[in-house]
């Protein structure tokens, strides 16, 4: 539903924690209806919630530059050609790159639009066992450092270090977490809730999901949550033992490790795993499947849709 205000459109898509992307027209030359200060804000899912670019023929491109913008967390200044079928075909054979398109209209004018993604922080979720751990300890201290919003789950926190949120409940039902696709969570249950706990959590889609195990219990936890009937899909995506080989020996360098291959794992790079003799490649996360293309986009001026030139 499109909101009334840039204000109302906002404040939907942050209570909800969605990224998003606000596209401005910045500079207009020639014959545009949009003008300068347009805006449009595009959600994570490529619904316009707000406001206009002055017409479909550079909207629906733009949504697609601003699903780009969201997934690779960078702004775009895009330049838009509005021109004739024969000008559009002359500049897609000299385009510079990425950021200049053309879309079949009759307009004949170009408008600069500068995109801009707004982002949730990423959260890290640490479930504890209770009692003195140094390696949660780490965990807070360098997730805060490298700027998640760390949420600690644990129902005896011994803890020097402050989290973002606190979740003492002893019975807490991890299923309600809010986990997205942007969050991390690595479980520190050392073995008493450790099947429990991931069981809870299979509904979720988290980018890292890692277990601090040793190698017998973790072929172990895995064996008994297929048991349970949890998907393997889910079960191949649990990273466990948990972190990258660094030659980690200390509680702060084994949080190192695993908080270091939570990055790499949201940024689709490859690492060497612990105990792996060979890098094996992760696979860059798909929060955004929309892609750009610099070719086909034309807009049919007779019924106001944008479409595939043929």
């Amino acid at each position: 539903m499109v909101s009334k205000s840039l204000g109302e459109a906002v404040s939907k898509l942050e209570a909800q924690r969605r990224p998003y992307a606000v596209a401005t027209v910045v500079r207009v030359s020639g014959s545009s209806l949009g003008k300068p200060g347009f805006k449009m804000v595009v959600s994570d899912d490529g619904e316009i919630v707000y406001g206009t670019l002055g017409g479909v023929c550079p909207e629906g491109p733009i949504i697609a530059v601003a699903l780009e913008s969201i997934r690779e967390e960078e702004p775009r200044l895009v330049k838009v050609h509005l021109e004739s079928t024969e000008e559009a075909v002359k500049g897609l054979a000299t385009a510079a790159g990425r950021d200049e398109i053309f879309v079949e209209t009759f307009c004949g004018g170009t408008m600069e639009i500068f995109v801009d993604p707004v982002l949730p922080p990423r959260r890290l979720y640490i479930i504890g066992q209770g009692g003195k751990d140094d390696v949660e300890e780490a965990l807070v201290r360098i997730g805060k450092t490298l700027e998640f919003e760390v949420w600690v789950i644990d129902p005896m926190p011994m803890l020097e270090a402050e989290p973002d949120k606190l979740i003492t409940e002893l019975d807490f039902d991890l299923s309600k977490l809010e986990i997205s696709q942007r969050d991390c969570v690595v479980v520190l249950t050392k073995g008493e809730r450790d099947v429990e706990v991931l069981e809870a959590l299979s509904g979720k889609r988290p980018a890292y999901l890692a277990l601090m195990a040793s190698r017998k219990r973790a072929a172990r936890n895995l064996e008994l949550l297929r048991e349970r009937g949890v998907s393997e899909e889910f079960v191949a995506k649990i990273s466990t033992p948990a972190g990258i080989e660094i030659g980690a020996k200390t509680p702060p360098e084994i949080a190192l490790s695993i908080l270091a291959e939570a990055v790499a794992r949201i940024r689709g790079v490859a690492v060497v795993r612990k105990g792996e003799a060979q890098i094996q490649q992760s696979t860059p996360r798909r929060e955004f499947e929309t892609t750009v293309t610099q070719t086909g986009l034309s807009c049919d001026t007779q019924t106001g849709r944008a479409g595939d030139k043929k």
